[in-house]
């Protein structure tokens, strides 16, 4: 299993693969579908996004409350095909990485191979396995989301799959070796 640090540099991007196995150390910032629409409404508006976009991981997730003496509660992938109406425009502005489940739209696939960009995906229903990466949790933006407020996460060895790589390669697409 080959170890990744955070934010990722392009050329760590463009030598990833669809299928590798990964654990991803270093800073993720946590956004989904309503946060998603307001970092919409903040590009169209030319208002700052809650973090800096270049380079930057976001992981699907709507944590539960951490429990006293951790950073977060479980912490499981949510489908990333609800934030496909997003994410090329993100991807445009430097997004590197998204982790979360399940398919992509085509328009996201090629956002990705185009901005050398990729796709992680990690088991859903392992969201108490997974909060385990998770080291530090930091409040960054729209509290009034709850769960699924824009914050950012420190994680040490978070484990998950090349989903689509920065060739548009697909996990979900790819033929049984055997």
């Amino acid at each position: 299993m080959r170890s990744v640090t955070l934010p990722m540099d392009e050329a760590t991007a463009k030598s990833l693969r669809a299928g590798e196995a990964v654990l991803l150390s270093g800073t993720v910032y946590t956004a989904r579908d309503a946060a998603h629409k307001k970092m919409h409404e903040c590009i169209r508006n030319g208002e700052p996004l809650p973090f800096e976009i270049r380079d930057a991981s976001v992981y699907y997730v709507g944590p539960t409350p951490a429990k006293p003496g951790t950073a977060i509660g479980s912490a499981g992938p949510t489908t990333s095909s609800r934030m496909d109406a997003y994410t090329p425009e993100l991807l445009d502005l430097g997004l590197r990485t998204m982790i979360g489940k399940g398919r992509r739209s085509e328009a996201v696939k090629e956002a990705i191979q185009r901005n050398h960009a990729v796709y992680f995906v990690c088991c859903g229903g392992a969201g108490a396995l997974l909060s385990h990466a998770v080291q530090e949790r930091e409040m960054l933006a729209w509290p009034e989301l709850l769960s699924e407020a824009v914050t950012k996460l420190t994680v040490k060895d978070f484990p998950c799959f090349v989903g689509i790589d920065s060739l548009g390669n697909d996990i979900y697409e790819m033929e049984d070796e055997e």
